[in-house]
């Protein structure tokens, strides 16, 4: 079956649908993304990913192209009509289609939505978790705001295609003062040498993890002691475990960093249970 896509109104074969050539999100990246899990054909965290698309749009100041009702209406519908049970939902807003100029355009733009879902293999996810992944440390030169999730992804595109050569399956980024930020497209924590989950502040201009402030909470109602505290390379290097969360690997352990292995170099126990904590709510609070 041809993968359906809704581009600005309409839903056309994937195949066939475009945007202008002179739309800001293609010509300078002038746009923002969201990324949702499905499970069972129904939206996993929509509730997070759409208040921080909401943000997103403020910062950059694109307006909102439709109701947040209708918005869910038409990503529900794309799922639908590519009979995605278990899956994923893309979706694309920028500030649509202007003569190509630096600044914001003076007349009023109608802002460019698309949107799309695939079908993932989340039992080959889950076995991937079983065994663990590898991270490789790269220096983060990203620009500064890094909270807005613009799709301005080139700096996180080449420190991923460096972990993939290096046989890594993620990239961590380092700042100048030797402390991780974030993946390149997930975010970062470690289980460290006295137990406690750590992770970065958001205060520190990374991402704001949809997936990452979900497992916050549930960590904390499952009883595990949580700081958002920066640790350097050396300390997830010492950390008993390390993981990654994102709307896309959910929590994925990780096994070792620039080939050094973490604890015994096998998937730890709090990770597992956090990953088996978080699906569990995840399914039961999709919309």
């Amino acid at each position: 079956m041809s993968r359906i896509a809704y581009v600005n109104g309409r839903y056309v074969p994937q195949g066939q649908a475009c945007v202008h050539i002179e739309d800001r999100g293609f010509q300078f990246a002038d746009a923002v993304y969201e990324y949702f899990a499905v499970f069972g054909g129904k939206l996993a965290d929509s509730e997070g990913h759409l208040e921080r698309l909401w943000r997103s749009l403020g910062e950059l100041r694109i307006d909102r192209p439709m109701s947040e009702k209708a918005l869910i209406m038409v990503m529900r519908e794309t799922v639908r009509r590519n009979r995605v049970r278990d899956g994923a939902v893309y979706l694309q807003v920028s500030r649509g289609v202007a003569k190509r100029d630096h600044p914001f355009p003076t007349k009023p733009t109608v802002p460019t939505v698309v949107v799309t879902a695939k079908p993932v293999d989340f039992a080959a996810e889950q076995a991937k978790a079983d065994k663990g992944v590898g991270v490789l440390t790269r220096p983060d030169n990203r620009w500064g705001r890094c909270d807005i999730k613009t799709v301005g992804l080139l700096p996180n595109v080449l420190a991923k295609q460096a972990a993939r050569e290096a046989g890594a399956y993620e990239a961590w980024l380092v700042d100048d003062l030797g402390f991780v930020t974030e993946g390149s497209s997930t975010n970062a924590w470690i289980v460290d040498e006295e137990g406690v989950l750590r992770t970065r502040n958001t205060n520190a201009n990374i991402l704001r993890g949809v997936t990452r402030k979900g497992l916050l909470g549930i960590a904390e109602e499952a009883g595990h002691p949580v700081s958002e505290r920066p640790f350097t390379v050396e300390d997830a290097k010492k950390a008993r475990e390390a993981f990654i969360t994102a709307a896309s690997t959910l929590v994925m352990p990780v096994t070792s960093i620039d080939g050094h292995p973490v604890g015994d170099g096998r998937p730890g126990p709090v990770s597992q249970r956090l990953r088996a904590l978080y699906l569990d709510n995840a399914r039961a609070s999709a919309r």
